[in-house]
């Protein structure tokens, strides 16, 4: 059945039982020992460069891993999982969207939730390095480019790409964007606009005759923010233009791999669309589960050093490749 029932996410602390909460606590909290990452860069085919994290063993099954806005394959949440699936045996790749491993990118663009021609690139490379099995995962902004990469490659799926689980996804962008307009979300709205700001002012220091950052400090929302410059660095017309260009869920129908999309019924940053139930009801492929707690990118679990995200991915995916 593509839409399941009944979660197993149960397990939630008494305490955490808020949207907030199970969002806040673990980002500010969440500490994660024991991954050493290797570092690898590589190229891009505009002459920009991409930073890969990896976890090696000798293991034939890699997961490669795709942060959220504004993070990096140094989160919690993404270092988690990785450590997670390496002991289970599994080699892994985190990536780092442009501009979000530590050091600047050359390139005038960046990144945004739609920027599947850079994972193309990270798959492509990985693919390269002789793994029988590939399976992805992806958390908020990550799930949603991990969804819409899928989407596109439709039947021409490389064929060892078995599975995906993706998590907190934003499914509908213009949505999410409206959600984290509310007052009641001021903090994530702020948060992220500040790094973001800041991050424009440093691309314009390397482009100072591309980018015009007057009056940037008086942006309150994430639609000024995204018609003012992510459109325009990256080839959309308008924010209207790249909300529906990069909206995840106008590719769901053309998934053709097993696939779940775990989003929380209380999460503060997902609105109604972010739901697809009627696009998954009758997929063959994709499934959707809505656990009534969870928060963003939250899912802890009492006592445990790593969370049920990386617990019920490892599941989905095992369970998928058989």
């Amino acid at each position: 059945m593509p839409i399941v029932p009944d979660s197993s996410y149960d397990q939630t602390p008494y305490y955490f039982k808020n949207g907030h909460l199970e969002t806040i606590v673990p980002s500010l909290l969440g500490k994660v020992n024991g991954v050493d990452y290797f570092r690898e860069r590589i190229g891009t085919p505009d002459g920009d460069f991409l930073d890969l994290d990896w976890l090696k063993g000798k293991n034939d099954k890699l997961i490669v891993l795709s942060h959220g806005l504004e993070g990096s394959a140094d989160r919690y949440y993404v270092k988690r999982m990785a450590k997670y699936f390496h002991q289970k045996g599994w080699d892994v790749l985190a990536w780092n969207y442009r501009s979000c491993s530590g050091e600047m990118n050359r390139a005038l663009r960046l990144y945004h939730h739609g920027v599947t021609d850079d994972y193309g690139t990270v798959i492509h490379h990985a693919i390269q390095q002789g793994y029988s099995t590939l399976c992805l995962s992806g958390f908020s902004m990550g799930g949603s480019t991990t969804l819409k990469y899928l989407g596109e490659q439709g039947a021409s799926v490389d064929p060892r790409i078995k599975a995906a689980a993706v998590f907190s996804v934003p499914c509908n962008l213009w949505d999410s964007a409206l959600q984290l307009k509310k007052s009641g979300n001021s903090f994530y709205r702020k948060r992220f606009l500040k790094k973001m700001i800041k991050k424009i002012k440093q691309k314009a220091l390397l482009h100072p005759d591309k980018i015009n950052i007057h009056s940037i400090d008086k942006i309150r929302t994430f639609e000024e923010f995204d018609e003012r410059y992510t459109a325009p660095l990256h080839g959309f017309k308008d924010a209207k233009h790249f909300y529906e260009s990069s909206t995840s869920d106008q590719f769901y129908h053309s998934i053709k791999i097993p696939a779940l999309i775990v989003n929380a019924k209380n999460d503060p940053m997902l609105g109604e669309k972010c739901y697809p139930y009627d696009l998954v009801k009758n997929h063959k492929y994709l499934h959707l589960e809505t656990p009534h707690y969870g928060g963003h990118v939250g899912f802890s679990l009492r006592g445990k050093n790593y969370s049920w995200m990386d617990q019920r991915a490892f599941e989905f995916i095992s369970e998928s490749i058989g």
